[in-house]
């Protein structure tokens, strides 16, 4: 079994949904950074999602712009990035690491070559946030050819024949956007998923992640009631800043927010 599905598998017996976190690596520098991804497991996150730093991420509101500025100007590289990764799996063996990056970063590496450095580094996934289905196959075949599984974005309003697509070529998890736009803190949430839910599930597709304008414990609770299996939080984590402490208490009330009523959803 991947860490993925022992972590889904584990949750379940516990009635809990899944609780990821996002930081971006090297912000706000190397060190700090890897404070703050300890910080994320000791707050409880069932988790990690990863940003490697890239100067134009189109999928990423101001928040997360700003923290991937602050580790370019640190002078993080993608060699730092998976510096990062490696130590943090070195650290913590059990928890699945998941990479979000765009595919400018992939093609400037190699791509098959990015897989192999990603896998060897520990991670588990690999997101290409500007690559849509159409044209992930060679990105699918190179993670799992460098035994990695390919994340990919759904949305309401996707249709059919795409989930289905999505399905034959990702792993680990789905990541489903809880609204419109890009990553960020969002007051309100448009949480008509069922259709999406029972369509990827129809397509044999992988648990559904609800991510984008997740800060909120009562957000959190929503989106596992509407079926998601799980949630991932990124701008509310990367506004705590330096602070581990704060980083970790934050996580640990988004986490308690996952427990699911005493029967299996």
């Amino acid at each position: 079994m991947s860490r993925y599905d022992e972590m889904f598998a584990r949750l379940k017996q516990r009635h809990e949904g899944a609780f990821g976190g996002f930081l971006m690596l090297g912000d706000p520098d190397k060190a700090t950074s890897a404070l703050l991804l300890d910080a994320l497991v000791e707050g409880g996150a069932d988790m990690i999602e990863v940003g490697i730093p890239f100067s134009d991420p189109v999928a990423d509101g101001p928040v997360i712009q700003a923290a991937s500025e602050r580790a370019l100007r640190s002078g993080m590289k993608v060699d730092d990035s998976f510096d990062l990764i490696r130590d943090l799996r070195a650290r913590h063996p059990a928890i699945p690491i998941g990479i979000l990056t765009y595919a400018n970063i992939l093609h400037a590496r190699g791509r098959e070559r990015f897989m192999a450095d990603a896998a060897a580094a520990g991670a588990d996934s690999v997101l290409v946030a500007d690559v849509p289905s159409l044209e992930a196959v060679p990105y699918s075949e190179a993670a799992r050819a460098a035994g990695l599984e390919l994340v990919m974005i759904a949305a309401p309003n996707t249709p059919p024949p795409v989930l289905a697509r999505i399905s034959a070529l990702s792993g680990g998890y789905t990541y489903c956007v809880a609204r419109a736009g890009v990553t960020g803190t969002s007051d309100t949430l448009a949480l008509d998923h069922e259709a999406l839910f029972a369509g990827l599930a129809e397509a044999g597709a992988p648990p559904p992640i609800l991510g984008f304008g997740i800060s909120t414990p009562e957000q959190v609770a929503d989106a596992l009631a509407s079926g998601a299996a799980g949630v991932i939080a990124g701008s509310a984590l990367v506004k705590c800043g330096a602070d581990p402490a704060a980083l970790a208490s934050l996580v640990s009330g988004l986490k308690r927010a996952t427990a699911l009523p005493n029967q299996e959803r």
